[in-house]
């Protein structure tokens, strides 16, 4: 174990940004890594085209839009872009978020001049049919339905609109059923038409392809872009301050176990150096046996069957969460006793071992997340998107710079114990 241990306290992380950006002459972004010892190659698409550009009332709208991509353009129909890329063994899948939609494709670097053009065709020439539409709507809706039955996603759902109300980050990415069911595909095609723009999008290309090669694929492909369109403009709502301590509370039928969730936000990219120091808070709180919370409140007291800590970062908003499944009667308890372990992260120094084992911990997970193509395409592809690209290598950089007073400092700016919100689920009872 010694031997391990020594081992990872010695990985290397690149101090220049490994991958070459290029900006083409349609305004296209293609972020390039060679990996000359895999056969493999992700392509990775990340549109500014998420919930924070969705016109009012148009709700839902660009997580709908990720569905509709794949039924396909003019030229290829539904479900023959996903035959073509699985019968040469490749995968694809997309994810929508507030900040940005993604879509990409994992496959074999010998396929990839057959494949990428039935990628390219669908994201920029997408026909969304009336037909299609009104079908995938109902797959949309029975997604939302089924959201309605897990507690967890209720109750974050519920924790971001007591935070963010209004603004971006506190509306469902899905939308509601009755939002999704006044949207008409003309609405769509204006939204896909608007903002699946070459200058919206980054291309992040990682694996065993060369550079002139996947240049020359992406240059070939991805064109053709649809003539531009306008959306309605959307309403600017600025993002909240906590002032105080907002609550929540829901009760819920069949729910075996109580929850108690509680969030305090920061700032967002821009203060990438705050947002590293609270994710190291996050895991000194709760990641792992020896995390404070978890070794005092289920370890030692058995004040709750699980508890965790987890850090977000967005583009204009981040948001560190701390989670507790527990029984009802240790609500009160629980809540006082993490606010009170807040206070003494404020007050009491960090002791040296346990910010080594927080940076040990961080270093390892980054370092894990980086080692197939697939993962460094969606590293870079994210931080493009919300920021700049050659912040993606930096954060091990930040890691290795913190110091306990930095910790203990970034704690009093942003952990205050009397403000931050607060949802509690309960059992609705007979």
């Amino acid at each position: 174990m010694q031997q391990l241990s020594q081992q990872r306290d010695t990985i290397q992380f690149p101090v220049q940004f490994p991958a070459k950006t290029f900006r083409l002459n349609n305004g296209l972004t293609v972020i390039h890594q060679h990996l000359p010892n895999t056969s493999v190659v992700m392509v990775d698409v990340w549109v500014k085209a998420g919930v924070s550009v969705e016109p009012d009332p148009w709700y839902g709208m660009a997580h709908f839009l990720e569905h509709m991509i794949f039924k396909g353009s003019k030229r290829v129909a539904p479900g023959e872009f996903d035959r073509e890329i699985e019968n040469r063994g490749g995968v694809t899948n997309a994810a929508t978020s507030h900040d940005y939609a993604h879509f990409f494709i994992t496959t074999a670097a010998q396929y990839l001049p057959e494949t990428l053009p039935y990628f390219a065709d669908i994201l920029l020439h997408a026909s969304i049919e009336d037909e299609e539409f009104v079908r995938e709507r109902e797959v949309v809706v029975e997604e939302i339905r089924s959201c309605q039955d897990d507690p967890d996603w209720l109750g974050f759902q519920a924790l971001c609109e007591t935070i963010y109300g209004e603004s971006t980050y506190g509306r469902s990415i899905l939308g509601t059923e009755e939002q999704v069911r006044d949207r008409t595909p003309n609405q769509m095609r204006c939204f896909h038409k608007t903002y699946y723009q070459p200058e919206n999008m980054t291309i992040a290309i990682v694996g065993g392809v060369d550079r002139e090669t996947a240049l020359s694929l992406i240059g070939d492909t991805f064109t053709g872009f649809t003539v531009r369109s306008e959306c309605p403009t959307r309403t600017f709502c600025p993002q909240p301050v906590l002032t105080e301590i907002r609550r929540t509370e829901l009760r819920l039928p069949r729910l075996e176990q109580a929850r108690l969730m509680m969030a305090w936000t920061a700032f967002g990219i821009d203060h990438l150096n705050e947002a590293v120091g609270l994710d190291m808070i996050s895991v000194l709180l709760g990641c792992g046996r020896s995390s404070r919370l978890v070794r005092e409140l289920r370890e030692e007291q058995r004040l709750v069957w699980d508890i965790g800590s987890e850090f977000s970062l967005h583009r204009d908003s981040s948001l560190l969460t701390i989670n507790a499944d527990l029984e009802e009667q240790h609500l009160e308890t629980v809540e006082r006793k993490i606010c009170d372990r807040l206070e003494q992260l404020q007050t009491v120094p960090i002791s040296e071992s346990e910010l080594n084992r927080v940076k040990r911990l961080l270093l390892n997970d980054y370092a894990f997340s980086t080692e197939t193509p697939g993962q460094l395409a969606g590293l870079y592809g994210y931080y493009s998107t919300i920021a700049t690209v050659e912040l993606s290598v930096t954060y091990p950089q930040h890691i290795q710079k913190m110091q306990a007073s930095d910790l203990q400092a970034i704690a009093k700016q942003y952990l205050s114990p009397d403000k931050y919100a607060v949802t509690v689920m309960k059992n609705l009872g007979e």
